[in-house]
């Protein structure tokens, strides 16, 4: 088993995980007392978001400070979507969270009661305003012939994913591979065959998405990155000619839902620009931005002007493989679960050093 494996999967400690994604808070440095300043928030994200809240940012501080005359500082914090989640549970004072999964945000509920029972209720469309998928990323020219997910299963394919335990997309990726053949008349020995078959051909497992594209786009390592459609142009773009993506028959729908961290917001008396900070991703403008950065907005207008700009390939949510991301979570990614059984197999099928 390549030995880059070990340390992605480990579970990170408290002390460590609030301390490193404490420091991985950009757009200001730490500081000594207080003094008077501009409303401070936090928002802690996952990685492919980054350029996305970037833009969000600096069009809704100007418009927050003309209507209300609060001066705005919004900082962003990026990592893996688990990793972030447990981050605010130790203790990193993020006021919004805009993490790539439900369980990963409902966690703040269920583990710390960080937020209400009834978040997804608290914004539009279950607050969620936009969405997404996996696609692939491949080298100039395709030279390995990969058109869909059985492709990925040829020997000699060198596969870059994140991993499943630290990571949204490496979540997403595990399921939509799974899907891909359970949905097309597999048995689910068949997909964890398959899904077997792609991690022994995994080379390095990042811990989040932004990582897992450095390893492909500017190492070089790999034939195919499974990555978020929003992260799949952006990393093609970047390339200057070097990478193109493929569009598989059949992905996941990801659905990243947003929130406001009750507990934060009412310690720091931010409740009010945090709101209108994620309600600010609904109004046209917001949408138009999210459209900008290949996410798929969930305004049908929005949507519809922009419908081309989207692949048209078959969605599907995680309901058509089980009841919903509780479950998902239990019978693939926790301790023992699928995903495990699968990195013991490889492990054991790896030639002893």
């Amino acid at each position: 088993m390549p030995q880059s494996w070990k340390p992605v999967l480990g579970i990170l400690s408290p002390l460590f995980t609030f301390g490193f994604f404490a420091c991985s808070v950009y757009l200001s440095g730490c500081s000594g007392a207080k003094t008077e300043g501009p409303t401070e928030l936090l928002n802690a994200s996952y990685d492919p978001t980054r350029e996305l809240w970037g833009e969000l940012n600096a069009a809704f501080i100007p418009q927050y400070e003309k209507q209300t005359g609060t001066k705005l500082e919004i900082k962003q914090s990026h990592a893996g979507s688990g990793a972030q989640a447990r981050a605010i549970l130790d203790g990193l004072q993020a006021d919004v969270a805009t993490l790539s999964l439900w369980s990963d945000t409902n966690a703040l509920y269920k583990k710390g009661k960080l937020i209400k029972e009834n978040w997804t209720e608290q914004l539009p469309n279950r607050s969620l305003p936009y969405t997404s998928t996996v696609l692939f990323v491949v080298r100039k020219g395709n030279p390995k012939g990969i058109k869909d997910w059985s492709d990925l299963a040829k020997p000699g394919i060198e596969i870059i994913t994140p991993s499943p335990k630290t990571s949204g997309n490496g979540k997403l990726s595990f399921l939509a591979a799974w899907g891909s053949v359970t949905l097309k008349g597999g048995t689910e020995d068949q997909a964890k065959e398959f899904v077997t078959t792609i991690y022994q051909q995994t080379p390095v497992l990042d811990t989040g998405a932004r990582g897992a594209t450095t390893t492909f786009s500017k190492k070089k390592i790999g034939d195919v990155h499974l990555t978020m459609e929003s992260e799949a142009y952006l990393e093609v773009e970047e390339s200057k000619g070097d990478l193109e993506i493929v569009f598989p028959s059949i992905s996941i729908l990801h659905e990243p839902h947003i929130t406001v961290v009750d507990d934060v917001v009412e310690r720091k008396k931010t409740r009010a620009p945090a709101e209108a900070y994620l309600k600010f991703l609904y109004t046209e403008e917001g949408q138009e931005i999210i459209a900008k950065h290949h996410f798929r907005p969930t305004d049908p207008k929005i949507y519809a002007k922009h419908k081309s700009e989207f692949h048209d390939l078959k969605l599907f949510p995680i309901t058509d493989l089980v009841q919903g991301w509780d479950e998902a979570q239990a019978k693939f990614f926790d301790d023992g679960g699928v995903f495990d059984q699968v990195y013991q197999s490889v492990s054991e099928k790896q030639p002893a050093k």
